[in-house]
């Protein structure tokens, strides 16, 4: 029997974790994984430690998010993972932990060298 993968530990997020607190741990989960912004950082596990390849881990977040934030697919994977008991994750105590949002008022004035950012919107035309 193949072992299930604990996507809950790869967000670092409790079991019974909203849909608020998965997004925002993928979020800033990817903005600490993007190769992009990787450039100056050398094995982040310290030295003495073998980390995973910053791709295997940043695809390893990205699957688990695509399971976890559908309801239908997360109470698919949690009815799997009990079944299995050597994928069941930590407690949520340990693997809880509070991401830090910052709500920036809107100014009334020039940007400046701000950027702005916001959601996407699709928009239909002759290409769709």
């Amino acid at each position: 029997m193949s072992e299930i993968p604990d996507y809950y530990g790869a967000l670092r997020i409790p079991r019974d974790a909203s849909q608020q607190q998965i997004s925002r741990a993928y979020r800033a989960l990817l903005r600490s994984h993007h190769p992009d912004l990787d450039a100056g950082r050398s094995n982040r596990g310290g030295p003495g430690t073998n980390p995973p390849p910053p791709e295997a881990e940043l695809l390893r977040i990205m699957e688990a998010f695509a399971v976890l934030r559908d309801p239908a697919r997360r109470a698919d994977y949690d009815r799997r993972a009990m079944a299995e008991p050597a994928a069941r994750a930590a407690p949520a105590s340990e693997t809880a932990r509070n991401i830090p949002v910052r709500k920036v008022q809107r100014r009334s004035g020039p940007a400046g060298n701000t950027i702005r950012i916001s959601p996407v919107r699709w928009e239909s035309g002759p290409w769709a």
